[in-house]
This record gives C-alpha cells, sequence and structure tokens, in this order.
C-alpha cells in the first residue's frame, strides 16, 4: 500500500507531483475545515502545511500514522516540536526557498523609505513637483545590524555587500560566523552601532514582543527598522512611541502583531490606534506579509521540501 500525503495549504504542485513519483499517494485537501481535516487525518503518514493549520498535541493524538510534516515556508511556530519529538515524527521546512526573497525585499522597502519613492510618486501623479522635500540618504557608510543570522539575516548580509555598508549581526544561538560580509557582535556592540535594524528572529516564547520599549531603549543611535519576520516580534505600540519621539526614523513592516495566524488576512476588528498611526505615518513603508512570497520562491519552497522529504 503506497503511503498517504494530505496536503492541507496550498503549495507549489512540483512537491505533490515528487511525491507521487516517488510512489506517495498524494491528496489536496487544502478546501476543508480543520474538523474535516482532523476527521481523515489518522489515515495519513505525511502532512504539507503552510501557516493556517495547527499541529497541536491534539491533533498529534488523532494521527496515529504520521511519520513527518513538511512545512512550506521558515517558521514551525505552528507545530508543536516537543511532541512531535516524542513521537519520532520528522519535521521538514524550507528557509532556502525563500532566503533570496526576503533580503531582496528587505533592500527594497529600505531605499524606499530612504528615497522618500512612495510618497514622490503619489506626488509627481498629482502634479507636485517637490525635489527639496524628497531628498534622499544613501545607504552606503550607514551601520546595518542583523538580529537573528540563520538563512534570512544570512541572505540580507551578501545582498548588503555591494551597497558599502557596515553589517553586524548578533545570535544568541550562534556564534564565530564572521565573514568578509558580516561581523559577529555582542549584544552591546549591537546596540551601541546599530543604525538601520533588520528583525531576522523565529517566533518563540522568547522572542514574543522582544523588541519593546525596553530593546529599543538600549540603542546609542536613532535608528530605522525594517521587520520582514513575525509580527508579534515587535510590540506596535511600543514602536508608535518610538516612532513618534524619533527614537525610530521610520520603519519597514512587512508583517504586522494583528496579522490572524495563517498571515492570510489582518484581524480587521478592533484594529488599535497604533495601526491607524502605522498606515498614516509617511515614515513606514507598509507590505502585507509578502516578502519571501514571490514566483521564484514559491517553486523553490516546494522543490527543496521534496529534495529533503525525498533523501
Amino acid at each position: 500500500m503506497k503511503p498517504k500525503v494530505i496536503f492541507i495549504d496550498s503549495v507549489h504542485p512540483i512537491l505533490f507531483e515528487r511525491l507521487e513519483h516517488a510512489g506517495y499517494e498524494c491528496h489536496w485537501k487544502n478546501e476543508l475545515s480543520r474538523a474535516e481535516i482532523l476527521s481523515i487525518l489518522p489515515k495519513y503518514s505525511g502532512a504539507v502545511i503552510r501557516s493556517k493549520f495547527k499541529f497541536d498535541e491534539k491533533v498529534f493524538e488523532q494521527s496515529p500514522r504520521l511519520k513527518w510534516i513538511a512545512r512550506s515556508g521558515a517558521g514551525m511556530e505552528n507545530i508543536d516540536s516537543e511532541v512531535a519529538r516524542k513521537k519520532n515524527i520528522q519535521l521538514y521546512n524550507s528557509p532556502e526557498g525563500n532566503r533570496d526573497a526576503v533580503a531582496e525585499h528587505c533592500i527594497g522597502m529600505i531605499l524606499s523609505l530612504f528615497n522618500h519613492l512612495k510618497q514622490s510618486d503619489v506626488e509627481v501623479r498629482n502634479a507636485q513637483w517637490n525635489r527639496e522635500k524628497n531628498r534622499g540618504l544613501e545607504l552606503k557608510g550607514k551601520t546595518v545590524g542583523i538580529l537573528g543570522y540563520g538563512f534570512m539575516g544570512q541572505a540580507l548580509a551578501e545582498r548588503l555587500a555591494g551597497f558599502g555598508v557596515k553589517t553586524i549581526a548578533y545570535d544568541k544561538y550562534k556564534s564565530n560566523f564572521s565573514s568578509e560580509i558580516v561581523t559577529e557582535v555582542d549584544l552591546t556592540t549591537f546596540f551601541k552601532e546599530t543604525e538601520i535594524l533588520s528583525i531576522h528572529l523565529p517566533l518563540t516564547e522568547e522572542t514574543t514582543f522582544m523588541i519593546d520599549d525596553l530593546f529599543l531603549n538600549h540603542f546609542k543611535n536613532d535608528i530605522y527598522l525594517i521587520n520582514t519576520a513575525r509580527g508579534k516580534n515587535v510590540k506596535t505600540s511600543d514602536l508608535v512611541k518610538a516612532l513618534e519621539k524619533g527614537q525610530v526614523m521610520g520603519a519597514c513592516l512587512d508583517v504586522l502583531e494583528y496579522e490572524k495566524t495563517s498571515f492570510e488576512d489582518l484581524s480587521k476588528t478592533d484594529l488599535p490606534e497604533a495601526f491607524n498611526y502605522l498606515r498614516s505615518s509617511k515614515k513606514v513603508i507598509l507590505t502585507p506579509h509578502v516578502a519571501g512570497w514571490t514566483k521564484e520562491s514559491y517553486y523553490k519552497l516546494s522543490n527543496i521540501l521534496a529534495d529533503k522529504i525525498l533523501n
């Protein structure tokens, strides 16, 4: 009997095709409700997900045949990894697939903010020719601090290498990674030297709302902030206070604290005043969690998962 794989979320079909070619029986079930998925999970030995479905202890208990879970993307916060470990269930993700997309998006956001591209585009379309008002900043000569030096942080350091910046990085769980493109620093040095902060953290209990008043107050310089990691890494109300004070001079946010857990939409009910500030501020660039969302990464995320599963 062929091992069965359930595709709970939509992903690039290359993963489905490669698994089928290798002898798996694959079923698209991404249109089903959570209750419907739970009712059929017992017959599957593999599951493919993105973000909308949470594998908690209850789900694991209802999945006696499950051997592996493949997450298309980097973050694994919707899987109880401790339960998976106890049950000897293999977990796969594919941060290699969208690392380039995330890095390029970071560069694009900060260049857009520094050069007032969004604002000046609107003005010119309205026949306003404001040159002095839109005088920009150069990236060259700035110190970029990368917080978290995994796949995404490394990819950003690679992209920054040609911009004439100083790139430093702090990662609590990594060491000895200094190279021609990045200098590993301790947290004290990170706070002292950073002028542009780029966040590349997973979402864990430790990193939830890690970027708050206390954290931001440690920086010696007034900084620019980029977040393409997880919305809840940053306490938005504290970020807004820092923006109002000029302590944070601008922010590029691809992710927001108010996203639904599936990342497919905002929780539109009762959006707080902090969000209203962000959307009206000319010091803020917002995008809808698309930093890793390119045509190329769509394919690579699934193809890399296929490599890992089949190897």
